[in-house]
């Protein structure tokens, strides 16, 4: 029988497993899962969403700290048009999470960072290049474009000197958004290597409306399929969202297909940046958890536990420590509905329900952003005697999606007793 193993994406002159592991912020895709991926020759991503935040933590730096004091001033003010990322502390930030993964990187497969748009932080065109020239001088493998059509992103670094032999690739949800990005790509002679089609069943924020159910992956890849073919484009297409099991893989592999993105059975393994606490949360989940609202800040749809800390906190906007999804000017719709909810008979405000802080709530992994088939990750591994369920590795995961046969999930090996290793 026909397995994963059995196929491989070409992007260039450079050959890979055919598996991407997807970009889940704020450090959920952790340098340790992307760099196992890599190790293990698939092609592995950093987010890049709000990396002087995930600098300070690692690393001890203070770009955070920094920020919050030189916007103080404005912290009570509901006009936010002030507060904006010095470019330069941006870029060291961003510099140093990149170089850090970089240099441990090991094996034949790739690092690729995903980048999004909608990360506006108050100067949208300045912040996203200034992110992007840090990770092209950091050394990354490849630039995954996300969360917009990026219509303007590659002129950005036209002049960079890696421009043309990093490996670039956009998600899109559609064709006509792949056609959008292949016009303006074209008048630079740059076109991507790969584009990722992320369909209405992936987690975290969706590229579909409030009709996202009508919409059907397995119908959506063999249009952008067919456009790639009858344009010539060298462009390896990718599925993503919903690819649960080995078997789905394949089947995307024999419509044509370069390789699969994948997340959601990587969220439970050690490698992953979630605490344990919420991996568990996530092993318990069961289908009627998981919920699509319009919470987030950025306007997208997102995909998440119903359960979140996040849903309806009253936490004040964090915009000058943070301040990721401001827009140029100044405004974010979380600020909106934080100022727009009444206070309680002592002053206090009450649960904010139209929107989250997700610059706050990422970062504190309150935002528990999921695939639709989340409820399905009990059944990939064991429940301990003590009704909680055992964590998996990367490596397992990774081999169980390379030699899965007929839609089966293998189950790791059960930890051995303390009591029998003495």
């Amino acid at each position: 029988m026909t397995v994963l193993n059995d196929f491989r994406l070409r992007l260039g002159s450079d050959e890979y497993l055919p598996i991407m592991v997807g970009g889940m912020g704020v450090d959920i895709s952790t340098a340790e899962l992307a760099l196992e991926a890599c190790r293990l020759g698939g092609i592995g991503h950093l987010s890049d969403a709000m990396t002087p935040f995930v600098s300070d933590r690692k690393f001890k730096t203070h770009f955070t700290k920094t920020k919050s004091g030189r916007y103080k001033f404005n912290r009570d003010n509901i006009d936010k048009t002030q507060i904006k990322f010095n470019l330069d502390e941006l870029y060291s930030a961003t510099l140093k999470v990149v170089s850090a993964a970089v240099e441990r990187k090991e094996g034949d497969g790739g690092l690729f960072i995903n980048v999004m748009e909608k990360l506006t932080m108050g100067a949208a065109a300045d912040t996203l290049g200034m992110r992007l020239k840090a990770a092209l001088d950091a050394g990354i493998d490849g630039i995954t474009l996300s969360a917009g059509l990026h219509n303007g992103t590659l002129k950005l670094i036209k002049d960079h000197p890696r421009f043309r032999d990093v490996k670039i690739g956009i998600i899109i949800s559609s064709v006509r958004a792949l056609k959008i990005f292949i016009r303006g790509a074209v008048k630079l002679d740059r076109l991507p290597d790969y584009a990722i089609v992320e369909g209405p069943l992936a987690g975290g924020h969706l590229g579909f409306g409030e009709d996202w159910a009508d919409y059907d992956l397995k119908k959506i890849v063999p249009e952008v399929l067919e456009y790639v073919r009858n344009e010539k484009l060298d462009v390896a297409v990718i599925p993503a969202g919903g690819v649960f099991t080995g078997t789905d893989a394949v089947e995307y592999m024999e419509m044509g297909c370069g390789a699969v993105q994948v997340a959601t059975r990587f969220t439970v393994t050690k490698e992953c940046g979630l605490p344990p606490a919420v991996k568990q949360q996530y092993f318990a989940a069961g289908e009627e958890d998981i919920v699509v609202n319009s919470l987030s800040a950025t306007g997208y749809l997102m995909r998440m536990l119903k359960n979140s800390p996040a849903i309806g906190a009253n936490v004040k906007p964090q915009c000058e420590p943070l301040g990721y999804t401001l827009s140029t000017k100044g405004t974010c719709l979380y600020v909106d509905a934080y100022h727009a909810t009444d206070n309680d008979e002592n002053g206090k405000k009450l649960s904010v329900m139209d929107k989250v802080c997700i610059c706050y709530h990422f970062g504190q992994h309150n935002v528990w952003t999921c695939g639709s088939n989340t409820y399905r990750l009990k059944d990939t591994t064991n429940q301990l005697p003590d009704g909680s369920y055992q964590i998996l590795t990367a490596e397992h995961v990774f081999n169980d999606y390379l030699l899965s046969e007929n839609h089966e999930v293998k189950l790791p090996e059960l930890p051995v007793p303390e009591a029998a290793q003495a």
